[in-house]
């Protein structure tokens, strides 16, 4: 992923929840997302970072707040009003690292353990505010982005 990061202007703001003049992208795969919520007739309402999620971390045991990439809420193949929660991140976040040989744990290793432990605990804390809303909650990675 591009360390990329912007402002996104809207071709239709109105569809936008929060701000349309203060949506922010943090990588080029988060722009080209938002340029398909902005565009697709589907999408009746999306949001960017507009709300946050308390989740534990198992780094320090403290809580912190985790800012979901989207909020959409669109209407399925049957015309059907569903509320999603997406996610964009690298495939290499989303899975737990390989194991090295016993003995082995570079600081590369130890680096990717903390993050997707911590990915993981945000990820946990946002299924379950998803299922008490009836939402549903979504990684997507370069392979669902097709990049």
């Amino acid at each position: 992923m591009a360390a990329y990061k912007g402002r996104f202007v809207p071709k239709n703001p109105q569809k936008y929840k929060g701000d349309p003049t203060n949506i922010i992208y943090r990588s080029s795969w988060e722009m080209r997302f938002m340029k398909y919520l902005d565009e697709n007739p589907n999408i009746i309402q999306w949001a960017s970072e507009e709300l946050f999620i308390p989740y534990k971390s198992p780094l320090d045991g403290k809580w912190h707040r985790y800012f979901p990439d989207f909020i959409i809420r669109m209407r399925d193949k049957e015309g059907k009003i569903t509320v999603k929660m997406i996610e964009i991140k690298p495939r290499s976040q989303a899975v737990p690292p390989s194991p090295r040989a016993k003995g082995h744990h570079t600081k590369k290793y130890l680096k990717e353990v903390a993050v997707f432990g911590i990915n993981n605990a945000k990820w946990n804390a946002a299924k379950e505010y998803c299922d008490n809303r009836n939402w549903q909650f979504v990684v997507l990675t370069e392979k669902e982005l097709g990049i």
